[in-house]
């Protein structure tokens, strides 16, 4: 016999890397994420979201909030020195003062649909044909009900009766492309 002492019992067993190549009972497991220090945080915003990345990203909700807010503040200034002052000759033009703030939200809404993609620009655009139509056919359709006798509605009505109804049409297409697919 040989003189060479026999190597000791490996404690586990060494798997070669070929041994369970595409086995579906084995779980692959992905690296472990090398975890790096973060930067120190220092200075007068630290922990919190820096104002400059607040507007970056909510621009134009932050533009458009401020277009609203000014909207209703000269609404109701207007209101009041209109009520206040109902014989003046200028009220007139008090009272049309909303219509700026208005034209800002106007442009502002604009810009927004403008930089949407082509599926977005074709929902919206869907959405807004809808609001038009079927606004036209309800305020038509209640100018005659007036002739019959219904009580006469407020013009001012109209806007938000096609507000309503573009909602509605964003909703039903979203639904209809949901439960399309």
């Amino acid at each position: 016999m040989s003189d060479q002492n026999p190597a000791p019992p490996a404690e586990v067993p060494v798997d070669p890397l070929f041994t369970h190549p595409a086995s579906p009972f084995e779980r692959t497991n992905p690296p472990a994420p090398v975890e790096f220090a973060s930067p120190p945080q220092s200075g007068v915003w630290a922990g919190t979201v820096a104002p400059m990345a607040a507007w970056t990203t909510y621009k134009t909700q932050i533009q458009f909030g401020f277009a609203i807010l000014a909207y209703l503040m000269v609404l109701v200034g207007s209101v009041t020195v209109v009520a206040a002052n109902s014989d003046a000759s200028w009220r007139y033009f008090v009272a049309v003062l909303p219509v700026a703030p208005a034209g800002i939200v106007i442009s502002l809404t604009v810009r927004r649909l403008g930089r949407l993609d082509e599926v977005q620009k074709r929902t919206q655009m869907q959405a807004l044909g809808f609001s038009m139509v079927a606004t036209a056919l309800v305020t038509f359709g209640y100018g005659f009900l007036e002739s019959a006798g219904l009580p006469h509605l407020s013009p001012t009505l109209v806007l938000p009766l096609m507000a309503a109804f573009w909602g509605a049409g964003l909703l039903a297409l979203a639904l209809r492309n949901r439960f399309r697919r």
